[in-house]
């Protein structure tokens, strides 16, 4: 059920759900066809179409399932044959095929004694079937929707879950669409139990599963344009939910004036760590710093013992795809105050922004990018996308006029449009970064005007073969570092003159590093470092999904080699530092993975404290921000964490966070974990 109601969280970041296998996969020719007046659903966001999904009936009563997706060449080819019992629930599954992460191999069954077993690539077991459902690991997206339907019957009391968790649906309203066959009715439902926060899911007037919208959305083929009118329905179904979180959470009495006293300070402008020191915030900003019992709190002021703590400004997550309210609350729960968002739709950067001000949401503060990209089938989703240099500059007087931060460039770019593009966007002050168009190197696009190259994999086309940077808007750009990065000279003539380039140009490094270590050294057998420390504290279907296998190998290339592929990212990032290119922090993820970041710049030789900065004070200069957020002091917004712990020996005590200060507002961590689906301090 998860393949399905994910949907959004397999956009082209890494993801949680990805398998292998010791044997190869399935290939998309052994795969089943899908024969003609197969129900045909497609997979499409507002770039345009990214792939298809079918079901039909097999002759010996099985349902079949066949997905095809391309999703800026990060490529899924599965299916799925699944049988059901007597009163309706699948009693066996066979699951073929590969994702964008490896093998997608799966297979459940009951035997006649009513004993279930399953496997998958990354694990197995076995239990009592009793009145419990199979949830899939993977699979086909619409493989779920006979789950959707037993839930809609269920009621209130839901269904139990094997390998574990419990979901249930909650029906929450009605609206009619137009489609093929005149006028649908449809109806809104909530699910609960396998992410972290409620997933909006669309059933038709019978209660069968009708779509998944988002901006990628998986509906029925010729329904393409009731997508982004469902997609607003349902945003403002789960703006409701979220704004009374909000409410408990931003009250008077959380803004009262707080003293933290002697605590370890994180100076980030500095670099350093400050023992014994006293901070009092009052009234949304940083009133006094001084040291320890020095400032008298007075009347009606919290004092917080900050004894064996560390007080640092509030993180930064400079590669965070927003858009989804709750995972908005979980970043703050879990320390980050504020974010940069490399590519997000105009329509959900403004309700963010509006709400946020109003209160409603509980958000960290931020700038925004959109994404421009050439029309094309490899267009990024969610694009503004163009069919010449006139367009390109249109879009971004776009982004402009919608008051926005940046113009975010891709892959599928003709080279030519960029110049033209990025002097627009300076024109208008508008920060210009992205993804290297195919064809062009990093210094390629840093000379053409980019301030910004998003990505480690693209900072290392620097030195790829020439193929390679020609395809580099399909699986190359995954591929090709993957291959050859091993055999990178990362200090040889060329590649030390291409980090003097950047350092002296003040081009920006978002290194992402923490989307490939996964990819590329994951074997199935462990949880990756950047979830093993929330391993019991989020959903069943959440922590499963964390164990990954590592992206498909091919021709040759083995697992070690992507791993060596792995050590020379981490030791570019080294270079870039060495040499003064600034990097900046950034998960393209739910931001659970912010803290690993860190740990990796550690690992590729920067300091405890530069890496902080990476965090705080660097992102926040990046933006314009920094008069009043990235750093502790007077008069600047109070945009502050505590976390337990000294976090100037051990980053990793950055997730042990207690308190958080968003504007000002004391907000108690736990607290906000709990209403964003972790249920416990992480490890």
């Amino acid at each position: 059920m998860i393949r399905s109601l994910t949907a959004a969280l397999l956009l082209g970041t890494a993801t949680f759900a990805a398998t292998a296998a010791t044997a190869a996969p399935a290939t998309k020719e052994q795969l089943m066809v899908a024969p003609a007046g197969a129900r045909h659903y497609v997979i499409v966001s507002s770039a345009g179409k990214h792939g298809d999904v079918w079901s039909w009936t097999l002759p010996d009563g099985r349902i079949a399932y066949r997905m095809s997706l391309s999703m800026r060449g990060w490529i899924t080819e599965n299916d799925e044959t699944l049988t059901l019992g007597s009163d309706g629930r699948p009693v066996a599954m066979a699951i073929r095929g590969f994702t964008d992460s490896g093998d997608a191999t799966e297979d459940f069954k009951v035997d006649a004694a009513g004993n279930a077993s399953w496997k998958t690539a990354v694990d197995q077991g076995a239990g009592l079937f009793g009145a419990k459902r199979y949830s899939s690991y993977g699979g086909p997206w619409l493989g779920g929707e006979k789950d959707i339907e037993a839930l809609a019957a269920a009621g209130d009391k839901g269904i139990d879950l094997l390998p574990s968790g419990h979901a249930t649906l909650k029906f929450v309203q009605s609206t009619t669409i137009a489609g093929p066959d005149g006028p649908k009715p449809v109806k809104l439902a909530f699910v609960s139990g396998f992410g972290f926060a409620p997933s909006p899911v669309w059933l038709d007037a019978d209660n069968h599963f009708f779509a998944n919208a988002g901006v990628v959305s998986l509906i029925p083929e010729g329904y393409e344009q009731a997508g982004p009118a469902l997609k607003v329905i349902q945003d403002k179904a789960t703006a409701a939910m979220v704004r009374d979180v909000a409410h408990r959470f931003l009250a008077p009495a959380n803004r009262t004036p707080t003293l933290i006293d002697h605590v370890k300070l994180f100076d980030s402008i500095g670099g350093r760590y400050l023992a014994n020191r006293a901070v009092l915030v009052s009234r949304g900003k940083v009133v006094r710093v001084g040291a320890g019992g020095s400032i008298k709190a007075r009347a009606g002021t919290t004092v917080i013992d900050g004894t064996g703590k560390t007080l640092l400004p509030g993180l930064w997550d400079s590669h965070q795809h927003v858009g989804d309210d709750w995972n908005l609350l979980q970043n703050v729960a879990t320390g980050m105050t504020n974010y940069r968002s490399p590519g997000s739709m105009i329509d959900e950067a403004l309700s963010i922004y509006k709400r946020r001000a109003a209160g409603d949401l509980l958000a960290p503060d931020g700038k925004i990018s959109v994404i421009i990209d050439r029309k094309d089938p490899l267009a990024a989703q969610g694009a503004l996308t163009v069919n010449s240099e006139a367009e390109t500059i249109a879009a971004v007087d776009k982004i402009k006029a919608a008051g926005l931060w940046g113009a975010k460039f891709y892959t599928s770019m003709k080279p030519a449009w960029i110049k033209p593009g990025a002097a627009e966007a300076h024109r208008l002050g508008l920060h210009v970064h992205g993804h290297v168009p195919a064809g062009m190197r990093p210094l390629d696009a840093v000379r053409a005007g980019y301030d910004e190259v998003t990505h480690i994999n693209f900072i290392m086309m620097q030195a790829m073969p020439q193929d390679v940077v020609d395809k580099s808007n399909t699986a190359a750009r995954i591929e090709g570092p993957a291959k050859y990065g091993k055999d990178v000279d990362l200090d040889s003539p060329a590649m030390t003159a291409f980090y003097a380039e950047l350092s002296k140009r003040g081009t920006i490094v978002d290194p992402t590093l923490t989307v490939w270590e996964p990819l590329m050294t994951s074997d199935g057998s462990a949880v990756p470092p950047e979830y093993s420390p929330y391993v019991g504290i989020v959903p069943p279907a959440i922590e499963r999904g964390f164990k990954i296998a590592g992206y498909p190998l091919f021709d040759g290339v083995t697992r070690d080699d992507f791993r060596k592929s792995f050590a020379k990212m981490v030791g570019l990032v080294g270079k870039l530092h060495q040499a003064g290119v600034r990097i900046v922090a950034g998960t393209d993820g739910s931001g659970l993975e912010l803290v690993r970041e860190l740990e990796l710049y550690q690992q590729a030789g920067l300091t405890n404290a530069e890496a902080l900065q990476t965090a705080t004070i660097v992102p926040a200069r990046m933006t314009g921000m920094a008069n009043r957020v990235g750093s502790i002091a007077a008069g600047k917004t109070a945009d502050l964490i505590l976390v337990d712990g000294d976090v100037s020996n051990d980053l990793g005590n950055l997730r042990h966070v207690e308190t958080v200060f968003e504007d000002g507002y004391r907000l108690d961590a736990a607290a906000l974990r709990s209403a964003s689906g972790i249920s416990g301090m992480p490890k």
